[in-house]
């Protein structure tokens, strides 16, 4: 195999300096202004160097979205961390805030994590699978000890309630996303009534 360019194949910690660089394409010129031979040559390395990491585009998008998942997660896990075993609602509302301000603040990473352009158009990963389940795992998890300790009905199991509810979190989500709700504010009032709706 010929290289097609004198750039080195090695830059340091290259996969990181790769996704951080696809996200950032991402976020400039959305999904089709990414290509792998535009990613090396805004990392500074050979046309081939990204392959060395990724077979393709669709697994640099799953990497991608397969790292907003564990930073969604640690976000929100700290989060939890800071707040005592006897405030479990206002666990929960922080829990709602946390995953919108995350979209919020990464829609374009949002999209790949939930949308269609990996999961219908795409062929996720592996990995991401396993990551994306584990994540919704946690949030099982959480309306399980929320309707243990009496602050979401037991009307329903834990997974029906957690399908049910992270659909209405996710709508929001979206809306926000897709600028249908431009006011923050407006948002967080929503939010609010969302956890009034679902709470005892």
């Amino acid at each position: 195999m010929t290289r097609s360019d004198n750039k080195p194949y090695h830059h340091g910690d290259l996969r990181t300096a790769l996704l951080e660089a696809a996200s950032s394409i991402i976020c400039e010129s959305g999904i089709d202004g990414l290509s792998m031979r535009r990613l090396a040559d805004q990392v500074g390395v050979s046309r081939t160097a990204p392959y060395h990491h990724f077979k393709d585009k669709n697994a640099l998008l799953c990497a991608i979205a397969e790292k907003g998942f564990e930073h969604q997660d640690a976000m929100v896990q700290e989060l939890m961390d800071k707040l005592g075993p006897d405030q479990n609602r206002q666990r929960f509302k922080r829990w709602v805030r946390a995953y919108i301000r995350f979209a919020h603040e990464n829609p374009e990473t949002y999209d790949l994590m939930y949308g269609r352009e990996i999961w219908k158009r795409g062929e996720p990963t592996e990995s991401l699978q396993q990551v994306s389940r584990a994540s919704f795992r946690l949030w099982v998890d959480l309306v399980d000890h929320m309707q243990q300790q009496g602050v979401l009905s037991c009307q329903h199991p834990a997974l029906k309630t957690a399908q049910a509810s992270w659909a209405s979190l996710h709508g929001l989500t979206r809306l926000l996303i897709d600028g249908v709700y431009l006011d923050r504010t407006d948002l967080e009032e929503i939010a609010e009534t969302l956890v009034d709706l679902i709470t005892q």
